[in-house]
């Protein structure tokens, strides 16, 4: 009798189990992604308030306004700072970003929800592993794990910048 090599294998093959660090990786990834997203948040805060700063600086009141321009630069500077250690997930950038969202809570009420998911994000269990050299060397052996970005958020981000450009021109166009 002849054997079929189209046949399925008659062997049982037992599903493998997930490697421990592709296993935490996939587990932290949400968190890691939450915490690189805030580090890019300070950085367009950082840009923006740079940006005040500089504005104040070439203000022809330099009199009055020095020391507050200067503050604002030194505080963006501060703000860029913190926002490429939460990029690089350095475990230091912790307290800057726990300090800033305690002070955004203030901004009732968009700053506050958004204040009050940072930091429930940054002060849980998951946050602090996270930010470990041990969470460092899992993402070093597990390049291939990716966080996967739903069709849904992508339509939705795409409705909302068709939404912010067509207001702006709306606000251009219509004086």
């Amino acid at each position: 009798m002849e054997s079929n090599p189209y046949a399925p294998p008659l062997a049982e093959l037992s599903p493998q189990e997930k490697p421990e660090a592709v296993r935490l990786r996939e587990e932290h990834i949400n968190v890691e992604a939450t915490i690189k997203s805030v580090g890019m948040l300070y950085f367009l805060g950082a840009m923006a308030v740079i940006l005040v700063g500089v504005m104040g600086l070439a203000s022809g009141e330099t009199a009055g306004r020095l020391p507050l321009a200067i503050f604002f630069c030194g505080l963006g500077f501060f703000q860029g700072w913190v926002g490429y250690g939460l990029r690089k997930l350095q475990s230091w950038a912790r307290i800057p970003t726990i300090t800033f969202s305690c002070i955004g809570l203030l901004a009732f009420p968009l700053g506050t929800l958004i204040n009050g998911y940072i930091l429930s994000q940054i002060l849980s269990k998951k946050a602090n592993f996270v930010l470990s050299d041990e969470y460092k060397a899992i993402i070093t052996a597990t390049p291939q794990v990716k966080r996967k970005t739903s069709k849904v958020v992508w339509v939705l981000l795409f409705a909302f910048i068709a939404l912010l450009v067509g207001s702006l021109l709306v606000g251009i166009l219509g004086h």
